[in-house]
């Protein structure tokens, strides 16, 4: 017999925004109720309150009897990182962070009970001692591992998936972060990166949650700056970006000329001039005032906007039962445990999708 997850109650109703005195008010039930049957005191809640929860929080019930345990989040979080921000973030838009992954964790192991991601590519674990803190060495390993041409790296998403691990775009501006990576036992590595970054930013993410996944298989102070010198050097490796900045007197406008070729920032075309001295400090303080009269600190010009590199797998993997499994929306739903409308706005879908057919990243479980 199934046995109610407490700590799924927990999750679902964090991922709708809600406190246990909202939810108990919603359902109808005592905060107290609420309480103790998340703390595991009432461990076989009557069917009657478990319908009221599940329509309290729309979500279908079968979820509340799901096995899945729950994950904190990650110390690594890049952009503004987590545990510099919880003065300011409030901590229920951290708690719905985490239910919001959690949930998304839940799918990702339902849809590869059926198809496994093959990866294509190694993943390299290079730990930081070991290389001396030589980052450049590092991600220039990387590339030699995964056979990157020299000079401007195109579609870094294609090649982070090709190795095997999940990009999944999903809303993380509430709590200012462009991406996480979480590592669960039985599951591929999952980089979760913000749907509403631009491509640059995209990218760049990308690229520094793959410096964690390579380098920091346990948490350190300095992962955070060694990660983003890892995106740096994966993204501009110096010898192939010196011969660009080989100008006496860099301009504004050779920085931008060079974003669409590097796609990566302007912002971060200075940073790297600056780190391999071909640009110095003082010409860097007047391109950085150039940047913020011109308002590019902000925003970078909209004609020299990079485009976000589309992901697949994960596309793949819905497509594939909807396709190829024949599995209808309210199968998929019900396999997920969500409502078919919210399946349809988590995952981009408006129809049923035809047949995934041969290849790609896929591989049937035989």
């Amino acid at each position: 017999m199934a046995t109610f997850n407490k700590d799924i109650l927990r999750t679902v109703r964090q991922a709708r925004g809600k406190s246990q005195a909202q939810l108990a008010s919603d359902a109808k039930v005592s905060q107290a109720a609420i309480s103790k049957i998340e703390a595991g005191l009432i461990a076989d809640p009557s069917p009657d309150i478990i319908d009221r929860l599940a329509q309290a929080v729309d979500f279908p019930s079968s979820i509340f009897f799901e096995p899945d345990r729950s994950f904190g989040l990650p110390i690594s979080v890049h952009g503004n990182a987590m545990y510099r921000r919880k003065a300011s973030t409030g901590s229920r838009a951290l708690e719905k962070l985490e239910a919001d992954l959690n949930i998304r964790l839940m799918h990702v192991r339902r849809l590869l009970a059926a198809a496994d991601v093959e990866a294509q590519l190694p993943l390299p674990a290079l730990d930081v001692d070991e290389y001396q803190g030589n980052i450049d060495l590092i991600a220039e390993m990387v590339r030699r591992t995964w056979l990157i041409p020299s000079g401007p790296l195109h579609n870094l998403t294609s090649y982070i998936e090709r190795a095997g691990i999940l990009v999944v775009e999903c809303d993380l501006s509430s709590v200012g972060v462009d991406g996480l990576t979480i590592r669960s036992l039985g599951s591929p590595p999952c980089i979760f990166i913000d749907q509403s970054a631009p491509g640059d930013r995209q990218r760049f993410t990308l690229a520094h949650e793959l410096g964690h996944l390579v380098m920091h298989s346990v948490p350190s102070p300095t992962m955070e700056d060694e990660a983003n010198r890892f995106a740096s050097a994966l993204l501009m490796p110096k010898r192939d970006i010196r011969p660009y900045l080989m100008d006496k007197k860099i301009s504004l406008a050779k920085i931008a000329a060079l974003k669409p070729i590097w796609r990566t920032s302007m912002a971060s075309l200075i940073m790297c001039g600056q780190a391999i001295g071909s640009i110095s400090d003082t010409q860097a303080q007047y391109l950085w005032r150039q940047m913020s009269a011109m308002g590019y600190r902000r925003a970078e010009p909209e004609s020299i906007a990079i485009e976000r590199e589309p992901t697949r797998v994960l596309a793949e993997l819905v497509e594939f039962h909807l396709g190829d499994l024949g599995y209808s929306l309210a199968d998929l739903a019900q396999s997920l445990h969500i409502h078919p409308d919210e399946l349809c706005a988590l995952y981009g879908l408006s129809q049923v999708p035809k047949r995934a057919g041969a290849g790609g990243h896929l591989t049937l479980v035989k």
